[in-house]
């Protein structure tokens, strides 16, 4: 490889702040708030032109129950509920009573708004347009300041606490915490917004058909949209053996995530009945990426924690959300639940169900994520939130999904205050004390 010298310079400081938050998914922004209701200097530093990540950007317009798996018992408040409500009183968020699949479906265009106001009710400093470059790390191994870059050009800003809700862990990666990404990924998944897309059958004329617009054997799912009559979103097909943590592969993923939502509108205007009026309203303006990669930490929750509910001390979030991992080639994905059951969805559409343990006496009815998860010693000021959090292959996928990763990002932002406060590590932080916090705040605590 051919290198070039870049010239030292000077950069100029543009914030010195108590915490600065990289990446404004909800994740990002909800540890900005629940800081910034705690009295911290916030900046949240976002590369895209919106908060919300895969949520708004990414168009993915689901959120998972907020109850247990009997439906019965809340485990999931905080500012989840607190969005949901927002929403629902502009008839942007609608319920999705007993699924085991979604809990609410979402005008992700309303939650945009939603978010930038959060921000700016709470005396956020926003920064947009901006990307992460690279950390400045002090002799004691703290990161004193990151450089960042936007129309202004290249600055630092310095702050006490970083949280990395980058989805990729681009800070601690760059910090030096170690990491791993699997040979077999799970594959990312361009979403879409049509107009008049009617199509019963759309996966048996896919299967017909889709050699003929060079699409892969896949499967995948959709929805409407609150607020929007006659628009579905869809995620009807992955972009396989595509590692997004890597510029070139991330960049021909996006190419051809595009390219297949052009051709499944081919293919159904070719072969579908009513479609020929269907249209494209709207591309996710990235790529929804599932996995990439996944960092050491104090703890590494496993599979079987989160299947058989294993309670934590130090608890953060709580879920009900399946195990759910997709299948790195042919479509589909494998979901276990923690009623024993599973459903292995293979081949572009067979569905075959069955069990990974027997029957017990009484199953758990949700599973916890410890703080431990989000720390690791080699960095005393990083925290981390988001999907690049400690764990296994199977844990993964089921505490991947939003509303859980809601909480983890509220986790952040109340344990980085601690952090200010005490003058401690983040891996020192009181548990009992930060999960007293959290409950103040308005998360439930278990």
């Amino acid at each position: 490889m051919r290198i070039i010298l870049e010239p030292g310079r000077q950069v100029p400081v543009i914030a010195e702040t108590d915490i600065c938050i990289l990446g404004g998914s909800c994740t990002g922004v909800f540890a900005a708030v629940r800081a910034a209701r705690l009295g911290a200097r916030v900046v949240l530093v976002e590369r895209q032109n919106a908060f919300g990540g895969v949520a708004t950007s990414g168009l993915v317009n689901i959120w998972h129950s907020l109850l247990d798996t009997e439906f019965a018992t809340p485990i999931i408040a905080g500012l989840t509920l607190e969005t949901l409500n927002r929403l629902k009183r502009r008839g942007a968020a609608a319920d999705i009573a007993a699924s085991r699949s979604a809990g609410f479906r979402l005008n992700t265009e309303e939650l945009k708004v939603e978010l930038d106001e959060l921000v700016l009710e709470h005396g956020i400093t926003p920064m947009l347009h901006t990307s992460f470059c690279a950390p400045v790390i002090g002799n004691d191994g703290r990161v004193e300041a990151v450089l960042v870059e936007n129309k202004d050009g290249r600055s630092a800003i310095v702050a006490d606490v970083f949280i990395d809700a980058t989805g990729d862990g681009d800070l601690a990666a760059r910090a030096g915490i170690p990491f791993d990404i699997a040979p077999d990924l799970q594959p990312p998944t361009s979403c879409a917004k049509m107009l008049h897309f009617r199509s019963a059958g759309f996966r048996a004329l896919y299967r017909a058909h889709r050699e003929e617009f060079g699409l892969m054997e896949d499967s995948g799912w959709g929805g409407s949209v609150p607020d929007t009559p006659g628009v579905t979103m869809l995620a009807e097909t992955h972009v396989f053996g595509a590692n997004c943590a890597d510029a070139t592969q991330l960049t021909a993923a996006e190419i051809e995530g595009r390219r297949q939502m052009r051709a499944v509108m081919d293919l159904l205007r070719k072969y579908g009945e009513g479609d020929e009026a269907m249209s494209l309203v709207s591309l996710a303006s990235y790529i929804g990426i599932r996995e990439t990669r996944r960092f050491s930490a104090e703890h590494r929750l496993l599979e079987e924690e989160v299947l058989w509910g294993k309670r934590f001390p130090d608890a953060i979030a709580n879920g009900s959300y399946c195990v759910d991992v997709h299948h790195p080639q042919g479509g589909g994905f494998l979901f276990k639940y923690l009623d024993g059951t599973t459903r292995d969805r293979r081949d572009g559409g067979k569905l075959v169900e069955g069990r990974w343990r027997e029957e017990i006496q009484t199953d758990p009815t949700f599973y916890q994520v410890p703080y431990r998860c989000l720390v690791h010693r080699h960095c005393p000021n990083v925290i981390m939130a988001g999907r690049m959090i400690s764990t296994d292959r199977g844990a993964f996928g089921a505490v991947r999904v939003m509303v859980n990763l809601n909480q983890v990002g509220e986790a952040a932002g109340v344990a980085a205050t601690m952090v200010l406060q005490k003058k401690t590590p983040v891996y020192n932080v009181d548990a009992a004390a930060l999960r007293s916090a959290l409950a103040d705040g308005g998360s439930i605590i278990l």
